[in-house]
């Protein structure tokens, strides 16, 4: 018997070059680039013509592996070195949006010819997607007119949603924003974005990315002002955009002050350290009275566990606002803050169905401890309640109605 281990078989032969330096050597776009080059100088200016060469040459050309390189001469002619310059000793065409008209008719066609190939390739929209955030990035390297028609091409391949709004991330480059680059850029972005969409669109598409609130980064942070931002992009003709920004920011405020407001609530702080803050965020922030009395109401209303019994619930509620009268009293020093808060009222007690009985104390309440007056009432009675649980409510309103009207004595809760 045999006791020697058996040798285990061994590979002899040449050994081959790594794969990975295979495959570097077979990547040259250079020869990918001749032959596009080549057929858009045949084709002329005529880009209709230039969509059927590019639909035709994706079948014997690899526009996977050099998808970088075909975008590259599409959009500047020839393949861009870092920073956005054309590489000198590279083969160029004027077929391209750098060397195109600076228009907007010009630009749309343009757009068709970038629809159509990535609409044809599917695989391209990725590539096409990191190529328009690099040349954001080379922005700097591009003359004045060449960044107007890349902004301009932008705007319409966001509006057609080519391309997503991810991709303004670029603009947010520190060295771009504190040079002014980005801002510029932005305007004509979004002037050819809003003019082929609207701004509801637009907002849409932001809101998508989490971008609605970001806009303002475009500027260095000594600049970072709804002012100054209201002020740049209306004298350049986008008082929409402005607008836009500013109710964002309006929102983003409203948000913060009945986040500060509960917290400060819960702490049990006194009213006149509250109506101070609110006062001042309602200067700072341009908000209205009507609009923060809404937001007390709702603070107000979430720092207790209601009762879930009917009948108990309106005790429980009387008691806590009695408690909170003072600081609504504070936020109702017109009439339309008046009637907004009986709106806020009525559309809780429908709302909340236990509240449904409770609705007329309330306001007797408020009457008394002159949160609310006469006039509001009476109106709110007329003609500007809401429809939401109507007929209850009026109801329930009427005797009180009736003896405000007719201001006779011992009216009785």
């Amino acid at each position: 018997m045999n006791n020697q281990k058996q040798q285990k078989p061994t590979l002899s032969g040449q050994r081959f070059k790594t794969r990975k330096r295979d495959e570097k050597e077979r990547f040259d776009p250079t020869q990918f680039q001749d032959c596009i080059i080549q057929g858009l100088t045949e084709t002329g200016t005529d880009l209709e013509a230039v969509a059927k060469f590019l639909d035709a040459s994706g079948a014997k050309l690899d526009y996977r592996r050099y998808a970088e390189t075909l975008f590259d001469i599409l959009v500047a002619g020839g393949m861009l070195a870092p920073g956005g310059t054309l590489a000198d000793d590279m083969m160029r065409t004027d077929v391209c949006v750098f060397a195109a008209q600076e228009d907007l008719e010009t630009m749309q066609a343009f757009a068709q010819v970038f629809n159509k190939l990535i609409r044809r390739y599917k695989y391209l929209e990725k590539g096409f997607e990191d190529e328009v955030k690099k040349l954001l990035l080379f922005l700097k390297g591009f003359s004045e007119s060449e960044r107007n028609k890349l902004a301009m091409l932008t705007g319409i391949l966001l509006a057609n949603g080519t391309l997503n709004a991810s991709i303004l991330n670029s603009l947010y480059n520190e060295n771009l924003v504190k040079e002014g680059v980005s801002a510029a850029f932005a305007v004509k972005l979004f002037k050819s974005w809003i003019n082929e969409k609207d701004i509801n669109a637009v907002a849409s598409s932001l809101r998508r990315v989490n971008m609605d609130n970001r806009l303002m980064e475009l500027f260095p942070a000594n600049k970072q002002s709804v002012e100054h931002f209201m002020k740049y992009f209306t004298e350049a003709g986008l008082k929409e955009l402005s607008e836009y920004v500013r109710n964002q920011q309006t929102i983003g405020a409203r948000k913060e002050l009945q986040k500060e407001l509960q917290e400060q609530m819960s702490r049990g702080d006194p009213f006149k350290d509250i109506i101070l803050y609110v006062k001042e965020e309602m200067k700072k922030n341009n908000i209205s009275e009507q609009t923060v009395i809404g937001i007390i109401w709702s603070s107000v209303m979430s720092t207790v566990e209601w009762n879930k019994k009917e009948e108990l619930v309106a005790e429980q509620a009387i008691k806590h606002l009695k408690q909170y009268s003072p600081l609504l009293a504070a936020f109702t020093t017109q009439g339309q803050s008046e009637l907004t808060l009986l709106l806020k009222i009525q559309e809780y007690c429908y709302d909340n169905i236990h509240f449904m009985k409770a609705f007329q104390k309330i306001v007797v309440l408020f009457y008394k401890a002159e949160v609310l007056s006469e006039e509001p009432i009476l109106k709110w009675y007329k003609d500007a309640h809401l429809a939401k649980g109507k007929s209850v409510f009026l109801e329930q309103m009427k005797k009180f109605v009736e003896w405000l009207k007719n201001a006779e004595e011992g009216f009785r809760i």
